[in-house]
């Protein structure tokens, strides 16, 4: 029997991140039910619309496997529902008595740039002991619980930012001749006054961010959203994985499922 893993992210660029990172390990997507383990199988909705809400995407996991493990990847559609996520899986698997099987439970968020790592993280693991699932004291770390727990803040742990960091550390290798034309580029929209008031202001450096990564993954895959680029280009890929940044957040998934 292989073994199991679960790791709820904010959204599907960070489910593409996870696929990335664990692609080179052995893993690749699982497309078909029929493929699927009997062990993840509740963790697939079965009614639609979710919550009656037509617009609301189905929270269907991505589910990986190797030759030993099967990990599901769970969106928690945004970063306030990370725990409730954790513990509506919790409660559906112990339907079966399943969730103490799984190997490793791990959740992966962006720093906020207005609060701290230490205290995003604090938050976190207040309302995870407000569940009964006691995290280690310090973010990247790993219980000893069965399953393990873990959370990574991105991008570092340390540092306040995002997925975008890393995309874009890692894009000054994969893709330098079209990143300073893609920062160009924002940087011309940024002092347009046309755009003003008519979307994200990108004086804030999470959304410039957004916006160069968004501007060279249109160019990579047009018509595309980014996650698709994530899935589909180098973003995560050779050299990039050597990347300081991304082989702790790489090592971290290694540690928390056993890999």
């Amino acid at each position: 029997m292989p073994k199991f893993g679960y790791l709820v992210v904010e959204g599907p660029h960070d489910m593409e991140f996870a696929y990335r990172l664990l692609s080179p390990l052995g893993f690749s997507r699982i497309r078909m039910e029929r493929d699927l383990d009997e062990f993840l199988r509740p963790l697939i909705p079965r009614s639609y619309p979710p919550d009656g809400d037509l617009q609301k995407r189905m929270p269907i996991p991505l589910f990986l496997r190797s030759t030993t493990h099967v990990i599901a990847v769970h969106s928690a559609i945004g970063d306030s529902r990370l725990v409730e996520t954790v513990d509506e899986t919790r409660e559906t698997l112990d339907l079966a008595g399943r969730f103490s099987e799984l190997t490793g439970v791990g959740i992966m968020l962006d720093s906020d740039r207005h609060v701290p790592v230490e205290q995003r993280y604090e938050a976190i693991r207040e309302a995870m002991l407000s569940k009964g699932f006691s995290l280690p004291v310090t973010p990247g770390s790993i219980s000893g619980n069965t399953p393990r727990l873990g959370v990574f803040v991105l991008p570092d742990n340390q540092s306040t930012g995002n997925l975008e960091d890393l995309l874009l550390e890692c894009a000054t290798l994969q893709y330098p001749d079209l990143l300073p034309t893609a920062r160009a580029h924002v940087d011309a929209a940024k002092a347009c006054d046309g755009i003003r008031g008519d979307g994200e202001d990108l004086s804030k450096l999470a959304y410039y961010n957004k916006a160069i990564v968004g501007t060279i993954a249109s160019v990579l895959r047009p018509g595309k959203a980014v996650q698709t680029s994530i899935q589909d280009n180098r973003w995560f890929q050779d050299d990039a994985l050597s990347v300081e940044k991304v082989r702790a957040v790489q090592q971290f998934l290694e540690m928390l499922f056993e890999i």
